[in-house]
Order: C-alpha cells, then structure tokens, then sequence
C-alpha cells in the first residue's frame, strides 16, 4: 500500500485539550461552527475570510462566496482567477 494512502485521514479529527481527537461527523462540523461563531464575536466579520479557487466549479465558487456574504456576513472572499 502507498504510503501516502495510509496518511490520509479517514474520519474527521476535532482539537480536544490540544491533541486531534477523533470525531463523529456532526462533533467535527459543530466544532467548525464553533469556531467561525468565536471568530465573529471576537473580531467582527471582517475578521473572517475566504481563498477560494478558478479550478473549482462554479457551483462551488458559488456556495463559497454566499457562505462568506449571508453567513459570516462578510464580503471578504477572494479567487485566483485574476492571476
């Protein structure tokens, strides 16, 4: 077997005491939240943003920047298409 195979991940990991731990789908997204929530509340929107890129789809890119403008309430999203 591939030796980089064996170093995918094969389930989500959330920083538990410092350390990944692993964690079910929900714990992992919930910690995601979590964390864009803190990010906001801390430093406002604008203290939160967004790479994304041209390789993507546009259905992707989509959903990129409407998560960054209706969830975070930010416009700071940016794409390497301009490159």
């Amino acid at each position: 077997m591939d030796a980089t195979f064996r170093e995918r991940l094969t389930q989500p990991l959330v920083r538990q005491g410092g350390r990944l731990e692993p964690a079910t789908w929900d714990e992992a997204l919930d910690a995601a939240a979590t964390g864009f929530r803190r990010a906001v509340e801390t430093g406002g929107p604008n203290a939160v943003g967004m790479f994304s890129c041209s390789k993507a789809t546009n259905e992707v890119n989509f959903m990129a920047q409407k998560f960054m403008r209706v969830a975070i309430g930010t416009n700071n999203i940016d794409s390497c298409n301009r490159t």
